[in-house]
């Protein structure tokens, strides 16, 4: 026989030894001693014991005997041993399927209509002004000498490089993009059915691997981006995608553990393994960082459609609407809507230690965050272009990444479901590890928000005719 699940009941009950006492400082293995005829007069050792028939609660005192008693029951089952599982992964018995799909459905409809605003707005206004700026201008035109207007008119500025920390853009997209591809490997991993739940620590196993063997891509991407802003610093360049976010998880979670080894808690991981994950960073992760980064140097540059002019254009004065704090603030609204539900089971399963195995949904909510977030983000660059603003280089990726702004808030609400605790290694712990996976969204979603971007410039740029 084998054993296909089990259900535990714990009963508090208040037990007497057959002669009225309530129990005696000494170890009792069940059986009767000697001038007894049974030991418990509140419980059989052959009669299920069930919460009805107690008439008394065991209260817990300094100084009282308690004993503790189990009953089990044995009944055969029609679950087969390879589907032991499933009462975890059927979604109707740990996660409700209708509020999923509910989740699926609400942010199905945030992308219908984000995509018809987008389709109207770009589409129709693009179509048009490409139009107007690529025919041919009569003699009557030509003798009024029209002057235009738009986003036509940056096109010696829109691919200018960012004035303002462009070595941190650079290495924050170059994270991004690290972290953009082990989400994705990891979900189509889970989806496929390769992370079982009867192994816990798979996941989070994977994660660590993909995530170090992906440095590479970092490497490539930031000295790429960066070759084409015409940096010169590359090897700090290089180390800074090494080490900043890597690095921050690291100092945390050392810092985490010694906090946790000063309550002599059970979650405080070895010194051993503390520096096995040490070496897997700074062994593997860092040097194929380096080696993504050589290839990347060593590739041209990013070809731009137009040509970047010596002097920059002056910038008028740009509405409330398209302030960056307008954008910021308002960026992250739609993709956090199309994702806060599932957001839920995720925390529950991260800190409330209950399983979630529906990944199929985590897959269908990552393909609604990514379109939510380039489509948004091309949006506020395309009105912040016919302002006649081309600084839009921080503005694309800080308004796709303020999602991780409304994530963090939320789990702050979210914080409130759990026990209240006066220990201060509960609220580092939380905080501390829910700002990490923040800045981890905000590098992810942020540089969604900077491709989409990209690609939306460099393509309305190249259709136009310029003089």
């Amino acid at each position: 026989y084998r054993v296909v699940g089990f259900y535990v009941e714990p009963i508090s009950v208040k037990h007497h030894f057959s002669d009225g006492s309530d129990g005696e400082p000494w170890d009792w293995d069940g059986e009767s001693p000697e001038g007894r005829t049974r030991p418990l007069s509140t419980c059989s050792k052959n009669e299920w014991l069930s919460a009805d028939q107690v008439t008394e609660l065991q209260g817990v005192e300094e100084g009282e005997v308690i004993l503790y008693t189990y009953d089990v029951i044995w009944s055969e089952s029609d679950t087969q041993w390879a589907s032991r599982w499933d009462v975890y992964l059927s979604m109707d018995n740990r996660v409700p399927a209708k509020i999923h799909w509910f989740s699926i459905v609400n942010s199905l409809l945030i992308i219908l209509f984000l995509s018809a605003l987008v389709g109207m707005i770009l589409v129709k206004n693009l179509k048009n002004d490409i139009y107007q700026y690529n025919r041919v201008l009569t003699d009557e035109e030509k003798a009024e000498e029209r002057e235009e207007s738009g986003w036509k008119l940056l096109h010696a500025d829109v691919f200018r490089p960012p004035v303002k920390m462009p070595m941190m853009f650079c290495v924050f997209v170059g994270t991004g993009m690290q972290l953009l591809v082990m989400i994705g490997v990891v979900i189509v991993f889970a989806v496929l059915g390769f992370l079982s739940p009867a192994r816990r620590g798979s996941m989070m196993m994977m994660i660590l691997v993909i995530y170090v063997m992906n440095g590479a891509t970092a490497g490539y991407i930031s000295s790429r981006l960066y070759k084409s802003f015409r940096g010169r610093a590359w090897q700090r360049t290089t180390l800074l995608t090494a080490t900043v976010f890597p690095g921050l998880a690291f100092m945390l979670m050392l810092f985490v553990n010694c906090w946790l080894s000063v309550y002599h808690s059970a979650g405080a991981v070895p010194f051993l393994q503390i520096l096995s994950v040490f070496a897997l960073w700074l062994c593997v992760s860092v040097p194929l960082v380096f080696f993504g980064a050589f290839f990347g140097y060593k590739k041209e540059t990013l070809a731009f459609p137009t040509v970047t002019s010596t002097i920059p254009r002056e910038i008028p004065e740009l509405p409330w609407y398209l302030q960056t704090l307008t954008v910021v603030g308002l960026g992250g609204v739609l993709p956090f809507g199309a994702a806060y539900v599932e957001l839920f089971y995720i925390l529950s399963s991260i800190w409330m230690d209950q399983y979630y195995y529906v990944f199929g949904f985590t897959f269908m909510v990552m393909v609604i965050l990514v379109i939510t977030c380039g489509e948004l983000a091309m949006l506020f660059v395309y009105f912040q272009l016919c302002a006649e603003d081309y600084r839009w280089w921080w503005r694309s990726f800080l308004a796709a990444g303020s999602t991780a702004f409304y994530v963090f808030a939320y789990s702050c609400v979210w914080f409130q479901l759990l026990e209240p605790s006066s220990m201060a290694i509960t609220y580092i712990l939380y905080f501390g590890y829910m700002g990490l996976i923040s800045f981890a969204i905000f590098l992810v979603t942020g540089t969604i928000g900077f491709i989409s971007c990209l690609w939306f410039t460099t393509t309305i740029f190249s259709s136009i005719k310029v003089d």
